[in-house]
């Protein structure tokens, strides 16, 4: 394995999540060196807007002449030669984020981007979109290690084991990270000193210990009894976004009701979907939200850096994102083992659960990949019941996509846990077949 003059490889590359890659990537150059970056992108005109971005970016980190920066929408000249690829596809877009959002609020059920029925109609377009990329990477790049995060983690993650079991590749999400990382930051702990004990599916899990270092205890006993009395107040990357906010209340009504355990925020979206949808703007999503901001700035951080303006240009804060992916890189370039939530074959990680479950639990990395740590205690049948029917919607919705099946798509729509009755999954199941076109299989 190479580890000099690294070739990276950002599928996804107009992503506005870019930069704040590109900025962990340029603080990590001595534990990761790299001396090319491509941004490969199907959409020419999001990926040129970065390509500026990026470039200004490394102009003004005085590494123009260090990294050669490169642009194209040809699988081929980007993947040929790459040792690590990071993937955020969002495949359709924010107007088909859009759509996922609000076909399911017109039958009174949660619109959302990665959970419930939104969250599988975008499921199957990222499926179909990353099994391209994964094709590409195992026809030009067969050595070089994958690193995804694209959502909805757990659907693609099955689906890449079944059609690709022996890519290099790890799956995760930074979910986790921004929860312990609002915790901290609202508590006064530093996170660097915590050793998180988690297990469940993307989006769907819980914290059952967090022992911190510092003081030589779990700590998570006293954040519960915290969040209980004290607010948690959005961090600074999330600053402006009052969807946030709600998302941090819900965490303190979700431990008050079900004590004992710290769960992921996206849970509320399965415990209290009338909740969600009673205080959820059919008509101005969270999609709207990111489009008028988020997408907004960073379309004028690319007219300000093509028109060469004066004074501070770029305007992102991504928190741990970009971080993340990188200390992961990094741990398998050096072999350093360090840990992290990861998206991976249950296998036995956690006892009472079926042993081909795609779960999220932490894992050590290292050169070879993915090491999970097992739990070693079998889960309660509150959170394995809850896990054990939608990891089922989530199989049956890959099936559905590898065997181009209506019937399972129907059943993995109602199976989900956010669907009350088999009537709206089916019209919310064909609103969905007419909207996604060719983004989706044909179902038959």
């Amino acid at each position: 394995m190479k580890t000099n003059h690294l070739n990276v490889v950002i599928a996804g590359g107009g992503s506005t999540y870019t930069p704040g890659i590109v900025q962990a990537m340029i603080s990590s150059r001595e534990r990761f060196p790299f001396s090319s970056l491509t941004l490969y992108d199907i959409d020419e005109e999001r990926n040129d807007d970065m390509f500026e971005i990026i470039r200004y970016m490394l102009k003004k980190e005085a590494l123009s002449n260090e990294v050669d920066l490169y642009q194209t929408t040809d699988a081929q000249e980007a993947f040929t030669g790459a040792d690590f690829i990071f993937s955020q596809l969002r495949v359709g877009g924010m107007k088909m984020r859009e759509l996922d959002e609000k076909i399911p609020m017109k039958y009174g059920l949660v619109g959302q981007e990665t959970c419930g029925l939104g969250g599988f109609s975008y499921g199957l377009r990222s499926i179909k979109g990353l099994l391209e990329i994964v094709s590409y990477v195992d026809h030009y790049a067969p050595d070089a290690w994958l690193l995804n995060y694209t959502n909805p983690e757990t659907l693609v993650s099955e689906a890449v084991r079944r059609a690709f079991p022996d890519v290099k590749m790890l799956n995760a999400c930074d979910m986790t990270i921004s929860i312990e990382e609002t915790i901290a930051t609202n508590y006064g702990y530093d996170r660097k000193n915590w050793i998180p004990m988690y297990y469940g599916l993307n989006h769907f899990g819980w914290y059952t210990s967090i022992y911190d270092k510092s003081v030589d205890r779990d700590v998570l006993p006293e954040i519960l009894e915290r969040l209980e009395n004290e607010r948690l107040h959005v961090a600074d990357f999330n600053a402006g976004d009052d969807t946030w906010q709600e998302a941090w209340d819900m965490m303190r009504l979700m431990t008050k009701n079900f004590p004992g355990y710290l769960p992921n925020n996206y849970l509320e979206y399965y415990l209290y979907p009338n909740r969600t949808v009673e205080h959820t703007d059919s008509s101005y999503t969270r999609a709207n939200i990111v489009m008028d901001g988020r997408e907004k700035r960073t379309k004028e951080m690319a007219r300000k850096v093509r028109e060469q303006e004066k004074g501070e240009i770029l305007d992102f804060n991504f928190g741990e994102h970009g971080n993340y992916i990188m200390d992961m890189a990094a741990s398998i370039l050096n072999d350093n083992h360090d840990r992290f939530m990861l998206i991976v074959p249950n296998k036995g990680t956690i006892p009472n659960l079926r042993d081909d479950a795609m779960v999220e639990v932490p894992a050590y990395v290292g050169r070879t990949g993915a090491e999970p740590i097992s739990l070693r205690f079998a889960i309660n049948d509150f959170h394995k019941g809850l896990m054990e029917a939608q990891n089922a919607a989530e199989k049956l919705l890959v099936d559905a996509y590898f065997e181009h099946s209506y019937q399972k798509a129907l059943q993995a729509f109602t199976l989900n846990q956010t669907v009350y009755s088999a009537d709206p999954a089916k019209q919310i199941l064909d609103d969905f077949i007419k909207a996604n076109g060719d983004y989706w299989p044909e179902l038959n």
